[in-house]
C-alpha cells in the first residue's frame, strides 16, 4: 500500500485516482500527525510526501521516519511546488527521501518512479527476510556446532580416562582422535596396532565395517610396540548415528589376556576331566549291563526299576561327557566332519521317536517334511542339532506339551525350525545364547544344564558353512533354527 500526505484534499484527489488507475492500494493523510500515526499502524511500501504543510511539514515527517527501525526503509518520494530551490532539495536527501519531484508532476514519470520504488522496496523486503533466515541457520549451525564439539570433548575426556585403548573417526574411517594408551600398541595415530598373523587384521574389518554400516566386535591378539609379545584384546568399534546417518565411529580395545588363560586352563581341565571319565563310565555302563540281565528274571521288581533308573543316569552323564569331548574338540580345531549322503527326512523322523521314547506325552508336529530328500553332510552332528534342539524346547515349555519342527528347502539350502511355546528369552539375551557356557539367568536356577549344547550346536553348523539363531519372546516361546547348504563341499 502507497501513503500520499498533502494538507491539499484536491492534491490527494488526484494523486490517489491516478495510482489506483494502476491498480496500486491507496491510503492518504492530510497531515504530518495523521501521517506519522498511519504509518506507525500500518505497513507501507512508499511514501508520497508533500514538503510545504502547516505544522509538521515533510521534512520533519521524513527524520522522524527514519529514527525508526521499522519505517526507515520505507521510500519517501517529496513533492513541492514552493520548495524547488536546491538547498531544499539537498535537505529533502539528507532528511531521508529517495527522490525530489517538483510539481506540476508529470503523471508518467511519476508512476515510472512509484513502479521502481515499490519494486526496490519488496526486493529490499525480500531480501531481509532472506538475511533473517539466514542469520537463524547460521546461529542455530553454530549452536550444533557448539554441541557437538563439547560432546566430543567429553566422549574423548571419557575414552582418555578408561583403562583401554580407545579411538574415535569420521564417517569414512579417519582417525580423528586416539587416547594415550593407542600409542603403546601404534607410533602413528593413523595406523591401527599390528595383530597376529592368525587373527584378523583390524583395519580390514573397519574398512568392511564402513562399507556394511554395521558395528563389529572381535578378538585379536595385538603386541606392544617394539615387544614380540601378542596379548588378547577385545575390539569394538561401533557406529554413531545422526537421524539415521552415520557421523561418528568409536573404537575400544580391551585386554581380555588373563580372561583367555582362564577359559585355556579351564578348557585343558575339562578335556583331561572327559577323557578320564570315560573309561570308567564305559566300565560302569557294561557291568550294570550285565547286572540288569543277571537279575532279569530276579523276583523283587523294584531292582529292576532301580537298575533302569541307573542306566538313565548314566546315559545323562554319557552325553555330558560327550558334549565336554567335543568342546575340548572345538577348542583344539579337532572337531572333524563325517560327510555323506543321506535323507533328511528320515534323519528328523528318528529324532521324533527318540524325543517320544524319551518324553513321554509330548506331541511333535511336522511341518514339510512329507517327501525324501538328500543331502551331503555329516548325519550324526546334523542330528546331534536337531535333538539339542528339540530337548532345549521341551525341557523350557514345561507346561506346553506340543513343539513344531519345520522342513524348508529353497536355493540349495536346508532350514530346520523348532518352535516351542515355553518361557522365551529376552532380546537382550539372544546375542549370547549361543555362546559358551552361557545361560540366561531367569532359567539358570530353573533348568540344569552347563549351557554348553547350543555352543557345540552352532560350532557344528559353522564347519558346515551354515547359519544359525532363534527368534523369541519373553513368555510366549522360541523358536530356534539352523540353515546349511543342501551339498556340502
Amino acid at each position: 500500500m502507497i501513503l500520499i500526505v498533502d494538507d491539499k484534499t484536491e492534491n490527494l484527489y488526484a494523486l490517489e485516482k491516478l495510482l489506483e488507475s494502476k491498480n496500486f492500494k491507496v491510503d492518504v493523510a492530510n497531515s504530518g500527525e495523521e501521517a506519522l500515526t498511519k504509518v506507525l499502524n500500518n505497513n507501507y511500501k512508499l511514501i508520497i510526501l508533500d514538503v510545504q504543510m502547516p505544522g509538521m511539514d515533510g521534512f520533519e515527517v521524513a527524520e522522524h521516519l527514519s529514527g525508526f527501525k521499522r519505517t526507515k526503509d520505507i521510500p519517501i518520494i517529496f513533492l513541492s511546488a514552493v520548495n524547488t530551490n536546491k538547498q531544499f532539495i539537498t535537505k529533502g536527501y539528507a532528511s531521508g527521501g529517495i527522490d525530489y519531484i517538483t510539481k506540476p508532476v508529470d503523471p508518467d514519470i511519476l508512476l515510472l518512479k512509484v513502479n521502481t520504488f515499490v519494486r526496490l522496496y519488496e526486493q529490499t523486503i525480500a531480501l531481509q527476510d532472506v538475511q533473517y533466515n539466514l542469520q537463524i541457520e547460521i546461529d542455530v549451525r553454530k549452536k550444533v556446532q557448539l554441541e557437538l564439539k563439547e560432546r566430543a570433548e567429553q566422549l574423548h575426556y571419557t575414552l582418555e580416562s578408561l583403562p583401554i585403548i580407545a579411538f574415535t573417526a569420521e564417517c569414512n574411517g579417519k582417525i580423528d582422535f586416539v587416547n594415550q594408551r593407542w600409542y603403546n600398541y601404534s607410533e602413528k595415530s593413523s595406523v591401527f596396532p599390528i595383530t597376529h598373523p592368525q587373527d584378523k587384521n583390524i583395519e580390514e574389518e573397519f574398512e568392511k565395517a564402513i562399507k556394511s554400516g554395521k558395528a563389529i566386535e572381535l578378538e585379536a591378539r595385538i603386541s606392544k610396540t617394539k615387544e614380540i609379545e601378542y596379548c588378547y584384546h577385545l575390539i569394538k568399534i561401533i557406529p554413531i548415528k545422526d537421524q539415521g546417518k552415520i557421523n561418528k565411529w568409536v573404537g575400544t580395545f580391551t585386554g581380555i589376556e588373563d580372561q583367555k588363560r582362564i577359559e585355556q586352563k579351564k578348557d585343558e581341565f575339562l578335556s583331561i576331566a572327559s577323557h578320564e571319565l570315560k573309561t570308567p563310565l564305559t566300565s560302569i555302563k557294561a557291568y550294570v549291563q550285565l547286572l540288569s540281565r543277571a537279575l532279569k528274571t530276579h523276583k523283587n521288581t523294584k531292582i529292576s526299576t532301580y537298575l533302569d533308573k541307573a542306566q538313565s543316569q548314566i546315559y545323562k552323564l554319557n552325553e555330558l561327557i560327550g558334549d565336554l569331548l567335543d568342546i575340548s574338540k572345538i577348542e583344539s580345531g579337532e572337531l572333524k566332519l563325517n560327510k555323506k549322503q543321506f535323507d533328511i527326512k528320515t534323519l528328523i523322523d528318528n529324532c521324533i521317536e527318540t524325543i517320544k521314547q524319551n518324553h513321554i506325552g509330548k506331541q511333535i508336529k511336522i511341518i514339510g517334511n512329507e517327501k525324501e530328500m538328500m543331502i551331503f553332510a555329516d548325519e550324526a552332528r546334523i542330528e546331534q542339532v536337531l535333538l539339542n534342539y528339540c530337548t532345549n524346547a521341551i525341557k523350557y515349555s514345561p507346561d506346553n506339551k506340543s513343539i513344531t519342527i519345520t522342513r524348508v528347502a529353497a536355493n540349495n539350502e536346508l532350514l530346520i525350525k523348532v518352535k516351542d511355546h515355553g518361557i522365551g528369552i529376552p532380546p537382550e539375551k539372544q546375542a549370547s545364547i549361543f555362546t559358551k557356557f552361557y545361560r540366561v539367568e531367569e532359567s539358570s536356577l530353573k533348568f540344569q544344564g552347563l549351557g554348553i549344547g547350543l555352543y557345540i550346536c552352532a560350532e557344528i553348523i559353522k564347519k558346515h558353512q551354515g547359519n544359525f539363531g532363534v527368534e523369541s519372546e519373553a513368555g510366549k516361546g522360541s523358536e530356534f533354527y539352523f540353515k546349511i547348504p543342501i551339498i556340502i563341499t
